[in-house]
């Protein structure tokens, strides 16, 4: 691109100065090198521009920028400004609004407004074709509130407001989130006499919408003379933001005719909200209603794919886009990145890494994140020094990403050194999150000590997840005395937290503690404290299979239970003896027994042993952090049937290979 757009600034520095009859087809139709050739060739013709010419150079020019081009497309649209006011152009409506409309849309807000007013100067007040230009070049640049006050300045010159700029200026009120200035457009346009316009109808609907004003957007739907898709899809997006899924799914069946922009709003809903599968199923029956996807489809749907850890439906995601050549843009690459990473896959997020042309610092940031959790902590480092070798800057969540690498490579020092440099060198201040992050650095390593002394230091309130962390670290080293503090501090918090009373019981069982450990059982049994129920998902051709605890559900419950036990008979020959210690019911010790052997894990992993391939690995998807058993039990599975086995729970990610995990046992 950049090449290209040097090579247009070379041409137009070459022409000659000759005059002659217009012919603005030559230059119209295409990219900014293409378009700029046909200007040269039109004059060395000797024909001469005229009003038309000139927009559709400039028009070029501002889709270069809007691609990422914009330092080096600025030198080709200076030079086509230059010839604007050579050829006296520069009052012309079409010339100057295309003017506008470039500078505007590559930020240069003080060039787009001086063109603006030299043609105001020259034709005395200036057309309304030149404002809309100077609002809708801010909203290709993102910049709403500039848009906002330029309509204002529009109205304040006397220049009559037209359809296009109540279209205009509401989407900038919707996308800038300015319900009152939307409110006072919409009296405005009232007001003007301009409905019924159907356009004008779609951008009020949409500006409700966006606000979150839904009662509006629907009474103005509602009073819809004719309904476009765009209006459709504008309420289905604003109920799918509000929060209400099932409504908005119930209009999505209503409509007439659903095209890519319908199926992405309500698959994005579904992803938005956390019901992933049901955004796969809709994506499937996108499929059968023989919709295509798009790019911001794939991105939704690789996103839905990640939090299930369906690693077959996402690589199958990833055939369909190259198949139907669908573009692999930034965006969709760092979902890819993410996709792979969250299913244990970090070979394969890697190597989409390394084909991406294009990065940004959400990309270096997911595959940072991406190393860190699983398990690759030094190589996460090093990929965050190249990613400021590449000029990268990092943000808050890039450092969560190195703070997590430190806590996995057991890196205390360089924890340290990353969480004091994000102010002393990023300016950024430390949240809650990076506070997490750097207890977790130093209880991993045994600083107990430290680590207390840092959240007492912390410049907020240390939340439940701070305790919960620092409780985790005190039942690993078996520090009854500031684990008993961490469990107070987080009950207080969360009086109802089973994980604490779960974590404190075993830290007293770690010290043979009995007492204590009957008494926080009493605790619960009075409390009436009910643990989350363990759920394990687990995806095997295309279909993601959830199990709870005890569950009896599924087609194959027989095969599975009989699996079972054949696997428990190899596990007790191997040595496995059962760990009750985060058993808190008061039953019987082969009752205790029973709900261990029957948890979601091991339910989970049976399944996959019956019916994948030996040279298949396990991936698993767990709601809650892994219990100990568990743990135990998938080690010595990973031996005995020489299966690598990837769980993925609340807290890390566990990879089981050859009898051991990559957690070090410390999670």
């Amino acid at each position: 691109m950049v090449r290209a757009l040097s090579r247009a600034r070379s041409l137009l520095d070459g022409i000659p100065h000759r005059r002659g009859h217009a012919a603005s087809s030559s230059v119209s139709g295409h990219g900014a090198e293409e378009a700029v050739a046909g200007y040269v060739r039109m004059l060395a013709g000797g024909a001469r521009p005229d009003g038309y010419t000139f927009p559709s150079l400039l028009k070029a020019a501002a889709a270069a920028a809007a691609r990422g081009a914009a330092a080096a497309a600025a030198p080709v649209g200076g030079a086509i400004h230059a010839h604007v006011v050579k050829f006296g152009m520069e009052s012309n409506a079409h010339a100057a609004s295309s003017l506008i409309v470039m500078y505007a849309a590559r930020g240069d807000g003080a060039a787009a407004r001086a063109v603006l007013e030299a043609a105001c100067l020259a034709t005395g007040g200036g057309a309304p074709v030149m404002w809309n230009a100077l609002i809708s070049g801010h909203n290709r640049s993102g910049r709403f509130e500039l848009s906002c006050c330029s309509f204002v300045d529009m109205v304040r010159a006397g220049a009559m407001a037209t359809a296009v700029t109540y279209v205009s200026v509401l989407s900038a009120c919707g996308k800038g989130k300015d319900l009152l200035l939307g409110m006072q457009v919409h009296k405005r346009v009232l007001e003007s006499g301009v409905l019924p316009d159907q356009r004008v109808e779609n951008a009020l609907v949409d500006m409700y919408a966006e606000c979150g004003d839904m009662d509006a957007a629907w009474v103005l739907f509602e009073g819809m003379q004719m309904r476009s898709m765009a209006s459709w899809t504008s309420v289905i997006s604003g109920l799918v933001r509000s929060g209400q899924v099932d409504r908005a799914r119930d209009l999505f069946d209503h409509m007439p005719e659903r095209d890519t922009i319908a199926w992405t709003a309500m698959i994005d809903g579904y992803v938005q909200v956390g019901r992933f599968r049901d955004a796969l199923e809709t994506f499937r029956y996108m499929q059968i209603c023989k919709v295509r996807a798009d790019e911001f489809t794939m991105v939704s749907v690789v996103t839905a794919c990640a939090q299930l850890g369906a690693l077959e439906t996402g690589e199958w995601a990833r055939i369909y886009m190259g198949r139907l050549g669908i573009k692999m843009d930034v965006f969709v690459g760092n979902a890819l990145i993410d996709m792979y990473s969250k299913c244990g896959s970090i070979e394969r997020a890697l190597d989409v890494f390394k084909d991406m042309h294009n990065r940004d610092k959400f990309t270096w940031t997911a595959i940072i994140l991406g190393l860190a959790v699983n398990g690759r902590g030094e190589e996460a480092i090093d990929m965050f020094y190249r990613m400021l070798r590449a000029l990268q800057t990092p943000d808050e969540v890039t450092f969560v990403g190195v703070l997590t690498a430190c806590t996995h490579a057991g890196l205390v020092d360089k924890g340290r050194e990353f969480f004091l440099s994000m102010t002393e060198a990023y300016n950024i201040s430390p949240t809650v999150v990076h506070y997490g992050c750097l207890i977790d650095v130093l209880g991993r390593a045994g600083k107990l000590k430290e680590a207390l002394d840092t959240i007492d230091k912390m410049p907020m309130k240390p939340n439940s997840t701070i305790w919960g962390t620092l409780l985790a670290s005190c039942r690993v080293y078996g520090n009854s005395e500031i684990g008993e503090l961490a469990a107070e501090r987080l009950l207080e918090l969360d009086p109802d937290n089973s994980t604490a009373y779960i974590l404190l019981s075993n830290m007293y069982a770690k010290s043979n503690r009995w007492k204590d450990v009957r008494r926080i059982r009493q605790i619960i049994m009075e409390k009436g404290i009910k643990k989350e129920p363990g759920c394990s998902m687990i995806e095997m051709n295309g279909i993601i299979h959830e199990f709870v605890a005890a569950d009896r559900s599924h087609p194959m419950n027989k095969e599975i239970y009989s699996k079972l036990e054949n696997v428990l008979t190899d596990l007790r020959n191997a040595g496995y003896v059962p760990d009750v210690t985060e058993v808190l019911v008061e039953v019987t010790e082969e009752e205790k027994q029973k709900v261990l052997y029957w948890h979601s894990e091991k339910l989970a992993v049976t399944f996959a042993l019956l019916t994948s391939e030996s040279n298949v690995i396990i991936r698993i998807v767990k709601n809650l952090r892994m219990c100990l058993d568990c743990h135990n039990a998938i080690k010595l599975i990973s031996k005995l049937y020489g299966r690598e086995v990837i769980v993925r729970d609340r807290t890390r990610f566990h990879h089981f290979r050859h009898g051991s995990c990559s957690c070090k046992d410390y999670w």
